[in-house]
């Protein structure tokens, strides 16, 4: 085929401005042209297309075997043709047989250019798909590009790539506007006839999780452990906290100087009130824990299979541990794996007389 500069000044532009890697674009473009050639010599597995980006040019040729009698003309051939290409050729020889642009015929140009501009588009989503999955399970910061003014759907940009944020993963309440800067939690990344599909969320666990990896230092290097985290977005999060090393206070260092650190993932999440709680391995220190800002008097497993257990408060504190429409008890619930029977200190003893 010949040096072609325009064509590769071309895969450097397209490269640049898809952001696909040039290597990736032009193993596609041979596979295009090997199968638009196929179709004109016969359909065999014979076509051989070599790419150089440093001499800027490519070559396209058939291969075949010299034989004493052609079965297949296809990918065989006699001694005397053979002869016409390398004047040494013997039977058992393999002989590749250049084949000129003109002879790929109109058709075969228009099928590789078409399987050329699929094989591009391939490529990027294989490599979109690939930049994204590496993004699973982290936080991302995205910008909102629209916003549906009727289903609430929220179209926002992760580098180039478009995704939809849905209404049911916003925080509740929370009003994006066009142009925002988000932080988002990447809960999957699948594959679709469209190409990649990112699932993302706002109101993930997950996001509080990385949030605080962002503000806590001693969560990022593995000092501070995340045991658990139960969340309601827009309104409570509880995370349950722990550290190995004794001398580190894993609540205090999530809570920061002053507040700091936790104020910071508060204002991230528009105001959400955030419960860090000492993690225990044992049940009833850690259940009393979780009902935090509450007081707890008592807590006693009554079925330790079943994990159900029962906790006795203050009278005075029966609402604040049980939370507003329940909410308080609920997350301590989510976050032991225990569900919770709080009595009040008056009719928990009142009740056993």
């Amino acid at each position: 085929m010949g040096a072609n500069s325009e064509f590769f000044e071309a895969l450097d532009m397209l490269s640049k401005e898809r952001g696909v890697s040039k290597e990736s674009l032009i193993e596609k473009i041979r596979a295009a042209i090997i199968h638009a050639v196929r179709r004109d010599y016969g359909g065999e597995d014979n076509i051989f297309v070599d790419v150089d980006p440093e001499t800027e040019g490519f070559k396209i040729y058939i291969r075949k075997d010299v034989v004493e009698e052609v079965e297949n003309p296809n990918t065989q051939m006699t001694l005397e043709e053979a002869k016409t290409y390398r004047s040494r050729a013997r039977i058992g020889s393999v002989i590749d047989i250049p084949v000129k642009v003109k002879k790929f015929g109109r058709i075969a140009a228009v099928n590789a250019k078409h399987v050329i501009r699929q094989g591009i588009r391939d490529a990027e989503r294989s490599q979109v798909f690939e930049e994204l999955q590496s993004k699973e399970g982290e936080l991302v910061t995205a910008v909102v590009n629209r916003v549906d003014p009727v289903r609430g759907n929220a179209v926002v940009l992760i580098g180039k790539t478009e995704a939809i944020l849905p209404k049911n993963e916003q925080v509740p309440d929370e009003v994006l506007i066009e142009g925002q800067h988000v932080k988002l939690y990447v809960v999957d990344v699948e594959v679709s006839d469209r190409g990649p599909r990112i699932l993302i969320s706002r109101t993930h666990p997950g996001l509080v999780k990385r949030l605080f990896e962002n503000e806590v230092p001693e969560i990022f290097d593995g000092t501070v452990e995340v045991k658990g985290i139960a969340r309601e977005a827009g309104q409570r999060t509880k995370i349950a906290v722990w550290s190995k090393d004794e001398n580190v206070d894993p609540r205090g260092a999530c809570i920061g100087p002053r507040g700091s650190r936790v104020a910071n993932i508060v204002d991230e999440l528009g105001g959400e009130k955030i419960d860090v709680i000492l993690w225990s391995e044992d049940p009833t220190q850690f259940i009393a824990e979780s009902l935090s800002p509450a007081n707890v008097i008592n807590v006693e497993i009554t079925d330790k299979d079943e994990k159900v257990c029962r906790v006795t408060v203050p009278d005075h504190q029966l609402s604040l541990a049980i939370g507003n429409r329940g909410q308080n008890a609920r997350l301590a619930a989510k976050l032991t794996g225990y569900k919770i029977d709080i009595r009040p200190e008056s009719g928990y003893y009142g009740e056993e007389n």
